[in-house]
């Protein structure tokens, strides 16, 4: 009976981040992120996508 082949070690696991991005909800705009957060409400696009980028930052 041959030896078996040397198993090569699993590479390490890549780290978990966050992808933050902003919904539509009618005339609201929101972040919301692959970990399960969102954000508030906003009227202002510009204001959901800062605080996608602020959540992402903060990882």
């Amino acid at each position: 009976m041959s030896p078996a082949p040397p198993v090569s070690p699993l590479p390490p696991a890549p780290p978990v981040s966050h992808l933050a991005s902003t919904v539509e909800r009618g005339s609201f705009s929101l972040a919301r992120c692959s970990c399960g957060w969102s954000g508030p409400a906003r009227r202002s696009r510009d204001r959901a996508r800062t605080d996608a980028a602020s959540h992402q930052a903060a990882d």
